[in-house]
């Protein structure tokens, strides 16, 4: 039995086309660390990738996923749980998925849960020039210094600033 065959007949689920921009390349050694960047143009609203989800148990996950570096990687995932409450786990994405770095400013690159069909569809948000990083937001769950982030001077500060400008 051929492929499509076992496609058609295996199973009573709708299949989700995977796709992947093949104009990328993932780069070690950026200031972000690993970074996925476009070697090519890629235009607004393209599918870059479409990530299949694991999704974790809320006791695996505290238990032992948040003890690690895995951790880092993650999305939260709505879930549904025994008694029928929403509750939040983490999912790891599989795919360039993990691998897009975050940007406050200029995040190029949106994405979309499928819940149903457990996966997340990764697209360009705007036209993408060639050599440019593309990044997601990451939400307000940052488990680092957001290096885009704006620092607001204190109310300290701007008196300070204030003391030291001369008036002629």
């Amino acid at each position: 039995m051929g492929h499509a065959a076992q496609i058609e007949s295996g199973s009573s689920s709708v299949p989700i086309p995977l796709q992947r921009c093949t104009n990328l390349v993932l780069i070690s050694d950026t200031p972000k660390g690993r970074g996925v960047f476009a070697t090519q143009d890629i235009p607004a609203r393209t599918v870059i990738d479409v990530c299949p989800v694991l999704i974790l148990g809320l006791e695996e996950n505290v238990k032992h996923i948040e003890k690690t570096q895995l951790y880092h990687y993650t999305y939260n995932w709505p879930i549904i749980d025994q008694d029928g409450k929403k509750k939040h786990t983490q999912a790891i994405i599989l795919g360039l998925g993990s691998m897009f770095n975050h940007s406050t400013q200029e995040q190029n690159v949106g994405w979309e849960r499928n819940l149903n069909g457990q996966v997340i569809t990764y697209r360009a948000l705007r036209n993408i020039p060639a050599g440019e990083e593309l990044c997601i937001s990451y939400g307000a769950r940052l488990t680092f210094k957001d290096a885009d982030a704006v620092d607001t001077p204190t109310e300290e500060d701007e008196i300070n600033q204030l003391i030291q400008i001369q008036l002629d």
